[in-house]
């Protein structure tokens, strides 16, 4: 029996990051759908839902403002979640810019701020982003350029993690997503992505209906209601949006607790992406998404399958592998936890100063 739990755990994580992949390529090789781009101008409704960001907001307009769309086509829209370091009083400085401002009078999530933003727009395309991230020029153009061909319902573009020169990250963060962005590249060649970037991504306004208020993974149920309405969602890696690699072990951590709640949340909504007939993308989504939610536990079960059966010298072996690799994640962790609290801690002369004021 801990054999049959060790083997069928193993397998299942090998598929879900390589053997997956490599079924998309072979896949694309018998199967691609190539989008058919035009250039074209839709009128254009970005909607940027924000709480607090006053160090990230008046940056993000500027952005906006300054992307390569005619500006009689291009809509603004600022929707603000009840903020309280100010962030209201700063976006209202560019009301007199075209822009508009509208302002939830409590916090009530992001999911709120979102429909709100959506109960204005006009433009026939929505461009959704953060205020963290800045927009490359041409980016709204790229995006578009996908919606020209009828099959295609949302378009994702490609978030860039920046170290600290300004280069594309090259750490493990930068790694694990160069990694998804070529999964989602190829799962875009076959048919659809299973799911957008929150950072940037558009969609046809008659797919863009407002989301449970509680809704945590929007960019992911947002979306999929177009495939499920018979539409693609593709992603399009030259429509470019850059934000600085952040990470530490509470950050990453939370951020994959919210990942795997927002998936369990999002079968409970949308629970026909489960069945065959109606999800178009069904293998996609069952081997990227689902597949994601299981393996935590699959690695739960190898582990201790493999306690039970390391009586056997290759199974032994193969124990002593998983502790290594264990140990060597935790030790991974310490030192960035380490150098985040270095870079934190003022300089001596900088303590000496504040102890003399």
């Amino acid at each position: 029996m801990a054999g049959m739990i060790f083997w069928i755990s193993f397998l299942v994580i090998s598929y879900v990051y390589v053997g997956y992949p490599l079924l998309l390529l072979a896949w694309r090789g018998c199967a691609g759908k190539p989008v058919r781009r035009a250039d074209w101008e839709p009128a254009v409704s970005i909607v940027i839902a924000a709480y607090n960001e006053r160090e990230n907001i008046e940056s993000k307009i500027l952005n906006c403002l300054e992307l390569d769309y005619p500006r009689d086509k291009l809509e603004i829209i600022v929707s603000l979640d009840g903020p309280t370091d100010g962030t209201d009083v700063l976006a209202c400085k560019y009301v007199d810019h075209g822009i508009r401002v509208i302002c939830c009078p409590s916090h009530r999530g992001k999911a709120a701020a979102l429909n709100a933003g959506l109960a204005e727009v006009s433009g026939d395309v929505i461009v959704f982003a953060d205020a963290r991230q800045r927009i490359e020029r041409r980016a709204i153009r790229e995006l578009v350029a996908d919606l020209n061909d009828p099959t295609v319902g949302a378009v994702t573009g490609r978030l860039v993690l920046l170290d600290d020169r300004g280069e594309p990250a090259a750490d493990g963060v930068g790694l694990y997503w160069r990694y998804e962005t070529r999964l989602r590249a190829l799962e875009s060649d076959i048919h659809s992505v299973a799911g957008a970037t929150g950072a940037l991504y558009a969609i046809r306004r008659e797919h863009a209906r407002p989301i449970p208020p509680d809704t945590i993974l929007d960019d992911v149920l947002i979306p999929l209601r177009a495939v499920l309405a018979g539409r693609r969602i593709v992603y399009q890696p030259r429509a470019l949006v850059y934000e600085p690699a952040v990470w530490s072990p509470e950050i990453e951590f939370r951020r994959k607790i919210r990942t795997l709640m927002g998936n369990y949340q999002l079968l409970a909504y949308l629970p026909e992406v489960l069945l065959p007939t109606r999800n178009p993308i069904f293998l996609q989504f069952l081997s990227h998404k689902v597949g994601r939610l299981v393996v935590p536990y699959l690695l739960g079960a190898l582990f201790l399958s493999n306690l039970l059966l390391a009586r056997s010298p290759v199974f032994l072996a193969l124990f002593v592998l998983q502790v290594l690799f264990y140990l060597s994640a935790a030790a991974g962790c310490f030192i960035a936890r380490q150098g985040a609290a270095d870079e934190r801690r003022p300089a001596p002369l900088e303590r000496s100063r504040v102890i003399s004021t």
